[in-house]
């Protein structure tokens, strides 16, 4: 971008982002928030977007005023990903997991327009509270475990939960799934990537999402619009590296 500035990582306890964000100066222009800060950061912030209030976590932080705004670039990058590869509505999806990026998950179909949530889980506390905030978006959920067969093919597949949990279930998972979309990227590709690619299915990653929402924070940062493809090449690129 021919911008003299810098682009660095910061690492911050849990618990430590308002202390160092209130001794921070006017040269930040913005914080690319990563876990377990996002819901501090929600917090923390004098302004937030509406996706940030819906969510309680945001992933993206820039000066306002004497305070700070915030918002979550995932969800809008989440979407941007998919259509990139042409996928514009949805009716049904399954989900891996039940953490913070598969309750982002289930917000971005449900701005897709999905109705019926298939919610694959291990801890029962958490799979009800994410099964309620979908609900709360007119979605019906039923909520199976985690390694049960699934029987019935959806038109999206999130998976947010690590390679070891799904192991030896990645061809029953993308041979029900009309689309794909991988979140985990370690290891590069992971066997569900591999699976999807055999099954022929539409497949989104983890770079793809990242790639794409960091179009989104660069131009809040900076004014300026990249190509996600410039970031994925480059992610692409160090991961072979590796």
């Amino acid at each position: 971008l021919g911008l003299d500035w810098s682009y660095d990582a910061v690492e911050i306890r849990a618990g430590g982002l308002a202390h160092f964000l209130a001794r921070s100066d006017e040269t930040w222009r913005g914080f690319s928030v990563t876990a377990p800060l996002k819901t501090e950061a929600a917090q923390f912030a004098s302004v937030r977007g509406a996706d940030v209030e819906t969510l309680g976590v945001a992933n993206t932080l820039v000066p306002v005023g004497a305070g700070w705004q915030a918002s979550n670039t995932d969800v809008p990058g989440a979407i941007s990903a998919l259509h990139a590869v042409n996928v514009d509505r949805i009716e049904s999806f399954r989900v891996y997991g039940a953490g913070a990026t598969a309750r982002s998950m289930i917000f971005v179909a449900s701005k897709l327009g999905a109705r019926a949530l298939d919610l694959r889980v291990r801890n029962r506390e958490k799979d009800l509270e994410v099964a309620h905030f979908a609900e709360g978006l007119g979605i019906v959920v039923q909520i199976n475990d985690l390694n049960t067969a699934p029987n019935e093919t959806v038109d999206l597949v999130v998976n947010t939960v690590p390679v070891s949990a799904l192991e030896g279930t990645e061809h029953s998972i993308s041979a029900t799934a009309n689309t794909v979309f991988e979140i985990i990227y370690n290891p590069w590709p992971t066997p569900l990537m591999q699976s999807a690619q055999n099954d022929g299915k539409t497949l989104v990653t983890g770079i793809d999402l990242l790639a794409h929402q960091a179009v989104l924070q660069l131009r809040a940062f900076t004014g300026e619009v990249v190509s996600p493809d410039v970031l994925i090449n480059a992610a692409l690129t160090e991961l072979s590296s590796r």
